[in-house]
């Protein structure tokens, strides 16, 4: 190998001959690594293509959310209007979740395909005419059709993770994409005081009364479905040096199909260990999005809005709680490695799953509020702290690994309130502590989850086993001849910082600490 060639940036060609490519490396407004990811996350910023891509993909997401969830809010008038029992209520929930869980699945293995933009704009807008016909609905049959055909939408979520992790370093992943899916999922809150602001709004300055208020209110989450979505098609970008159809490197190109894209998500045991974790953090904050309102209207006799603001309030706090989930995920794995990122999910999740419980036992109006905010904090940075660890699962599927992740989440929010919520045989309260109690059996699950080369809570990484085995394994050697795991290895060697960090000999460096060591060892053991 030529001593001047730098291992980060070469080339195989078709005969398998190596080679190092002219320098032709876009100017970026931030600092990126070797794949031209992102090291840092400025969220004030609208740099293209790093953070106009990051607004873009949180934006469509949070729309989603709103729309999905704009109904619960309402349901008080809705349920008068439509004569809907509890039991079309409950089911009407469970089609806005579950109607998303082969969406999802689906939106993994577009994105790995075509990308992450054609997939979020074009989802958004074919969902708009089902947000729109909230206002013609006349029965309960109708409500609950529409509300499973706008729960498509929230297949956005598999979208914006997967573009926020295209876009931004291994060392920040956890951070970045805590804080897009937190602002997005910011929807599920905003969406408790917006609609019922809007209801009041309409009913009162244009003198309509309550049944036609509520069905006016739903044109503006449709108009903003059309709006998103032009503004993704239009201003996105795929990847950092262009978009899918202009870049052929590695795992972005279109050689891939269906089956290919989702081979190594449905082969690896991690993937099915997240898909049970993320149905219970995520999977409870669907199912508390879609209960309580009503429950606190219920139990504690409060009107309509004021019930909306206390029900707002648990997912208002996406806007620092998944965050914060994400950013000490990045901080455990500086200390700890990928140990660090599975020890503080457990221990998050699990805390969730505790004051679930307590929740459930709370008879006094301000008790309740504060433990659900409590609750609710934990239950989503258990959210982020998944999302920092779930791109390491494949590089080659990312997207079908992200797919099966985010339907978990929905799966799981279906059979809990199908078990706990559905019918009366369980007051709402005594649902909640039976759900507590589901979140910290199914957590358990963390102490299983094993990297050959990381390891895992308890045990210790495979002697002499690297990242690169790991991440080049889903190559076979005919395309590893045609260049197409360069891609992998790039990121091999930035996911070299999930290892476990030993303390330093004095005077003596960690390996990790010289990257043209490592780079030769990559090329040496897989550019042939």
């Amino acid at each position: 190998m030529d001593p001047h060639i730098d291992p980060l940036k070469i080339m195989v060609d078709g005969s398998g001959r190596v080679f190092e490519p002219p320098v032709m490396a876009p100017e970026f407004d931030l600092p990126v690594d070797s794949e031209h990811k992102a090291m840092i996350c400025k969220v004030h910023s609208l740099a293209r293509p790093h953070m106009l891509s990051f607004h873009l993909a949180w934006v469509s997401f949070f729309t989603c959310f709103l729309s999905t969830f704009a109904a619960p809010p309402l349901i008080p008038i809705i349920r008068d209007n439509l004569d809907l029992t509890k039991s079309d209520i409950s089911q009407a929930s469970i089609a806005a979740v579950s109607g998303s869980i082969m969406s999802r699945l689906i939106m993994g293995a577009v994105c790995d395909l075509i990308g992450p933009r054609y997939g979020s704009a074009f989802l958004i807008m074919i969902v708009a005419p089902a947000v729109f016909a909230m206002a013609i609905v006349n029965d309960a049959a109708g409500f609950l059709m529409c509300r499973f055909f706008i729960g498509f939408s929230l297949a956005t979520f598999v979208s914006c993770e997967y573009w926020v992790s295209s876009m931004f370093s291994t060392r920040i992943v956890g951070t970045a994409n805590g804080i897009a899916a937190g602002w997005g999922n910011l929807g599920g809150g905003a969406t408790q005081i917006i609609m019922p602001l809007l209801f009041a709004f309409i009913r009162d300055s244009g003198h309509h009364p309550a049944f036609a208020a509520w069905r006016i209110a739903f044109f503006i989450p449709g108009c903003l479905h059309i709006v998103m979505g032009i503004l993704v098609l239009f201003f996105g970008q795929d990847l950092p040096d262009g978009n899918y159809w202009q870049v052929n490197d590695g795992n972005h190109t279109f050689r891939d199909g269906f089956q290919q894209a989702m081979y190594y998500a449905i082969t690896s045991p991690r993937t099915w260990v997240f898909f049970a974790l993320y149905g219970y953090c995520f999977g409870v904050e669907l199912t508390v999005d879609n209960i309580i309102a009503e429950y606190f209207y219920d139990r504690f006799d409060l009107n309509l809005t004021t019930a909306g603001t206390v029900a707002a309030v648990s997912g208002l706090m996406n806007i620092f709680s998944r965050p914060i989930g994400g950013y000490l995920s990045d901080k455990a794995s500086r200390h700890s490695g990928m140990r660090g990122r599975l020890w503080y999910l457990w221990l998050v999740q699990s805390m969730g799953g505790f004051f679930c419980i307590l929740l459930g036992k709370m008879t006094s109006l301000g008790a309740a509020i504060c433990v659900m905010i409590i609750f609710s904090i934990f239950v989503q940075a258990a959210c982020g702290a998944t999302f920092g660890i779930v791109p390491f699962i494949s590089r080659r599927s990312l997207g079908g690994v992200i797919g099966f992740t985010a339907a978990g989440g929905n799966l799981g929010s279906v059979l809990t309130q199908s078990l706990f919520f559905t019918s009366s045989t369980y007051h709402t309260e005594v649902g909640l502590v039976y759900m507590g109690i589901m979140i910290i059996c199914v957590t358990l699950l963390c102490t299983v989850v094993y990297f050959p080369m990381w390891g895992g809570m308890f045990f210790s990484p495979k002697k002499n086993y690297t990242e690169e085995e790991y991440y080049v394994s889903e190559w076979n050697a005919q395309e590893q001849r045609q260049g197409l795991h360069i891609s992998s290895l790039k990121f091999a060697i930035n996911a070299r910082s999930e290892r476990r960090k030993e303390p330093r000999s004095e005077g003596v460096e960690p390996e990790l600490d010289d990257p043209d060591r490592s780079g030769l060892s990559m090329f040496k053991s897989y550019s042939h």
